[in-house]
């Protein structure tokens, strides 16, 4: 059985493209293109199963067209409409030097001064010039910090870990 700590999110299977099996996948990671992945994993009603790609071709710089062996008709295709689609962390090409955002989803932000876990990155919000990581702290709080490579000391993929050097009070905010 595939553990949800094993894998991270990269898109979501949209509607069926034609009626021969294909369906359009919109990824906001393109690992399983730079690691010539021969599978991804969907999130099949809450159970991760991992679909191996006959063949896929992009259509834009955020969507391509794939067709996974033994979806071969659009009623089958049709069945995977909306899935979440997870790739391994075991076979992604990411080290600590160029780690995509949503590989770091999952990892756990330590104040380098205090030393104590901040909270979890729960989403990384990329949509302005100033990126931020979104964090769940332990009591459930969502707080958001700057996602500035002058504030990361180090990041431990092994431990899923990031250390920072939070400037001071900005937790107090």
């Amino acid at each position: 059985m595939i553990k949800k700590e094993t894998v991270y999110k990269i898109g979501r299977i949209g509607k069926p493209h034609g009626v021969d099996g294909e369906v359009s996948f919109h990824f906001d990671d393109d690992v399983f293109d730079r690691t010539d992945a021969d599978y991804l994993i969907l999130d099949m009603d809450g159970i991760l199963v991992p679909f191996f790609m006959d063949e896929y071709r992009f259509k834009t710089d955020e969507t391509a067209l794939v067709r996974f062996e033994d979806v071969t008709t659009q009623d089958k295709a049709r069945t995977l409409t909306g899935c979440d689609v997870y790739f391994p962390r075991e076979h992604s090409d990411s080290d600590s030097d160029s780690l995509s955002w949503a590989a770091i989803v999952g990892f756990h932000v330590v104040d380098a001064s205090s030393g104590k876990t901040v909270g979890e990155i729960h989403s990384v919000d990329d949509s302005t010039i100033n990126t931020l990581f979104e964090l769940v702290t332990a009591n459930g709080d969502d707080i958001l910090i700057p996602a500035s490579d002058e504030l990361i000391t180090s990041v431990d993929t092994e431990h899923r870990q990031i250390t920072m050097q939070l400037p001071e009070g900005l937790l107090d905010i």
